[in-house]
């Protein structure tokens, strides 16, 4: 007997938080010094909080008012977020305007801004409006699709296993859209962009989990079976809810989903006998009922009721659902040794990590510099915690498979040898 997957839960605090964190457009360096002001999207003539970033391009964690954390967990109820506008400005930087940046109680909001130089002359949109939550606004429900595609059809399959991209070009709009703007988005930031769109951070973390390996299989079915370029497309994927999951440009994500994502974006849905990724779709089960897939509000009770990740997608699923994981990923100069790496360990892969560490403490310069000596030391535990402080990892001083990838992220982002494939 199916027990009813929606019900209430408890309420909290009514203020969030809010991280702000600056890059130059032109090569992903931090910008230190960046003026920073924020009011309430209501009022945006009334500034209540200004500061400036440190040498990380961070700003502290701001505390702002947002409703109560009962909104985010039952549905039907008034909008559970606050949205605020942010106006930033760095000298020999254009000026970028942020509004709609949404902060949910008891949740830590991360907007991640890149500014253009003033002499860039092929330009990004300085002014971002961030639209409403899918869970709270109205968006086209989802068109359905087979969860597996065929393998027979001449041309469409072009991958023989399945690879975590470094980079997905996003169709910001339906695939006929010819005008719509395609933008090249790191895979794990697509991923956490989508995760922030679509679900509340303030959901039990296994909810959470559930929902982003939904996300992750479905677009990696996109990847492998290049769907949209067998059909005569130029990228990988669109923002339309009713094809794909909303993507949105320059819109704030969550620590409690990036952490997440970091951990296990190398995973995806599986069944028996089947190669590709499963196209897991969902729907919200509030505005939009859908008796043969995941239900958004659905998951977020099975996890308060205890459920796991892998518990919850059997509910929906089915009991032949099954996590794998890729067999490759893409732009990682060298890959996961699969061990952790902690003070004693030594070798190879020890001496390839502090090269990559001591080249982005070059750039984030409140990373003490090391030595690539192959020797797991004091030194390098504390250049590895202020790395996973700066980037939202656990502080550990530990080099576990989440932060191996991270510094491998940085280091590709800031030296600029990524491979594009």
């Amino acid at each position: 007997m199916q027990i009813s997957p929606i019900t209430a839960c408890q309420t909290g605090s009514s203020t969030g938080f809010l991280q702000v964190d600056v890059v130059s457009s032109q090569n992903n360096f931090p910008i230190s010094g960046a003026n920073i002001s924020i009011s309430n999207d209501q009022a945006p003539e009334a500034i209540l909080e200004q500061t400036t970033t440190n040498s990380s391009g961070q700003t502290e964690n701001l505390t702002l008012e947002a409703p109560p954390l009962e909104y985010s967990l039952t549905p039907g109820n008034p909008r559970p977020y606050s949205t605020y506008h942010i106006h930033i400005t760095a000298a020999g930087f254009k000026s970028v305007d942020i509004s709609g940046t949404e902060i949910l109680s008891g949740a830590t909001a991360i907007q991640n801004v890149r500014m253009e130089p003033e002499d860039n002359t092929t330009p990004q949109p300085n002014d971002i409006m961030i639209p409403d939550h899918t869970l709270y606004a109205t968006y086209p429900p989802k068109i359905a699709e087979s969860e597996i595609k065929p393998v027979n059809e001449t041309g469409e399959i072009v991958l023989s296993r399945v690879v975590v991209p470094q980079t997905i070009v996003v169709h910001d709009g339906v695939p006929t859209n010819s005008s719509a703007t395609n933008y090249y988005v790191p895979y794990r930031d697509y991923i956490k962009n989508v995760a922030s769109s679509e679900i509340y951070a303030t959901w039990p973390q296994a909810t959470i989990m559930a929902n982003v390996l939904a996300i992750m299989s479905f677009t990696l079915n996109r990847v492998y079976t290049e769907w949209y370029r067998g059909k005569g497309y130029d990228f990988t994927i669109t923002s339309s809810t009713a094809f794909d999951h909303k993507w949105i440009y320059g819109r704030n994500i969550y620590e409690s989903i990036s952490t997440i994502v970091d951990e296990i974006f190398d995973n995806y849905l599986s069944r028996p006998g089947v190669r590709q990724p499963i196209l897991t779709q969902y729907c919200d089960g509030r505005q939009v009922q859908c008796p043969d897939w995941m239900t958004q509000w659905g998951s977020c009770a099975l996890g308060e009721q205890g459920y796991s990740a892998i518990d919850i997608l059997r509910y929906f699923y089915g009991d032949s659902i099954y996590i794998n994981t890729a067999e490759e990923i893409s732009g990682i100069p060298i890959s996961w040794p699969g061990y952790d790496l902690t003070i004693g360990t030594s070798g190879d892969k020890v001496r390839h990590v502090q090269q990559q560490l001591d080249t982005v403490a070059t750039i984030y310069s409140s990373i003490p510099r090391i030595t690539a000596d192959g020797i797991y030391g004091p030194s390098t535990a504390a250049a590895v915690r202020q790395f996973q402080s700066i980037f939202g990892l656990p502080q550990t001083g530990v080099i576990d498979f989440a932060t191996w990838n991270k510094i491998s992220h940085i280091y590709v982002a800031v030296t600029g040898i990524a491979e594009l494939n």
